[in-house]
């Protein structure tokens, strides 16, 4: 008899995105719900939404987990609970392999590729079963598990449960710039494949065994076809959202949001640039910065949105800029009225398609970094940009 799953489901985030994406999916659920008279999920109003803390919350068999691999989410876990969305906000203590010398070996080049996979068979089991150790949440007792990033330990970890989930990708149409799948599996693609869709290897973005579905926002960006491959965009689940779940947004991610909102009064004439976490070398990506302002905001007034994954005091460099201080996806700005800036210029992110408050918008490309670091370090991005430039042009 198939045991019966205790709650509905939980989203594996990564970053400040993935946990955007998390609430503009259980939002529109909850919307959902709402228009079928189903009081599914916290205090609901008329308009669906949960009342921010306001009476007793009643449970929503939906949970959020927040890994800390990646990056320091601070005390945004203790918003979103206040806003009584999710049941609990979980910690995900996942770990890299490279805390685990002894898995080295197993990804060393062999030049001989029966030898290689069967290190591979072996490191993925491995590192999977370390995983164990660490990760204390019982993804078994949920119906549906969304994990973004799912080419992070998560996702060997539960190919080795045996446990399905829906892999979500990592930002707004990544796989654009760096279809990491096929690039980490460049020789042999198709052996490797086979081998993930029979659980002996892992690879991400669908590939696995146990991953039902990879879900992105939009098909037409992929040069690559599969049937695991799903189509959700975002810009409707934006744009659906009601005053209050707008308002929710700004409570999780821009607890200062007035001071943000007056902050950028008045900055129509101005530029705004958004960083990037990489490349990894600090030095580079301040050096990066004056350029850009340099060379593509000449004559402007600058603020400048640090990516959340950017710990560079930019004020300190750049003190004739203003610098947006904490950590959120830049799409929280398209909820607060009035916002508006004459340019908005980024490196590659795909956020900057994602913006609605900018007159002109402009992606410089991975060509900037040309001169900071060897050309192979970021070789992989540059196709991917021209490809996305060229259907911009179409």
């Amino acid at each position: 008899m198939k045991k019966q799953k205790q709650k509905k489901r939980i989203y594996v985030c990564h970053t400040m995105y993935h946990v955007y994406v998390s609430l503009l999916k259980e939002m529109a659920l909850q919307r959902d719900a709402a228009k079928k008279g189903i009081r599914s999920g916290a205090a609901y109003g008329s308009e669906g939404m949960a009342d921010g803390g306001q009476g007793a919350l009643a449970k929503t068999g939906v949970d959020i987990a927040l890994s800390r691999v990646f990056m320091d989410f601070g005390d945004l876990g203790d918003r979103l609970q206040a806003e009584g969305i999710f049941d609990s906000v979980l910690v995900l203590d996942e770990r890299r392999d490279t805390d685990f010398p002894e898995l080295m070996k197993y990804k060393k080049n062999s030049h001989n590729i029966v030898r290689h996979m069967l290190n591979r068979m072996i490191y993925t089991k491995k590192y999977a079963r370390i995983q164990e150790v660490y990760i204390d949440i019982d993804f078994s007792q949920y119906e549906d598990i969304y994990v973004f990033c799912d080419s992070d330990p998560i996702g060997y970890y539960l190919s080795w449960k045996h446990i399905y989930y829906h892999a979500v990708e990592d930002g707004l149409d990544c796989l654009q710039n760096f279809d990491a799948a096929h690039v980490d599996n460049a020789g042999h693609f198709k052996l490797k494949a086979f081998l993930a869709a029979h659980n002996l290897i892992f690879i991400q973005n669908g590939y696995g065994k146990y991953c039902l579905d990879f879900e992105m926002n939009d098909l037409s960006v992929v040069p690559y076809r599969f049937e695991k491959y799903k189509e959700v965009p975002r810009k409707p689940l934006e744009q659906a959202l009601t005053a209050r779940q707008k308002d929710s947004m700004l409570r999780i991610f821009l607890p200062d949001a007035e001071e943000i909102a007056a902050q950028l009064a008045g900055c129509g004439d101005c530029a705004l640039f958004l960083t990037e976490a990489f490349p990894p070398e600090e030095d580079v990506r301040i050096a990066v910065c004056g350029q850009v302002l340099k060379e593509h905001c000449a004559g402007m007034r600058v603020v400048i949105k640090p990516h959340p994954r950017d710990d560079i005091d930019y004020a300190a460099y750049y003190p004739q800029c203003v610098v947006i201080r904490g950590k959120f996806p830049i799409e929280v700005l398209n909820l607060i009225e009035g916002i508006h800036f004459a340019k908005a210029v980024s490196i590659i992110t795909s956020a900057l398609d994602a913006i609605t408050f900018a007159d002109e918008k402009y992606n410089i490309g991975p060509q900037i970094w040309d001169d900071y670091e060897p050309k192979e370090r970021h070789a992989f991005m540059v196709e991917g940009f021209m490809r996305r430039q060229r259907g911009k042009k179409t």
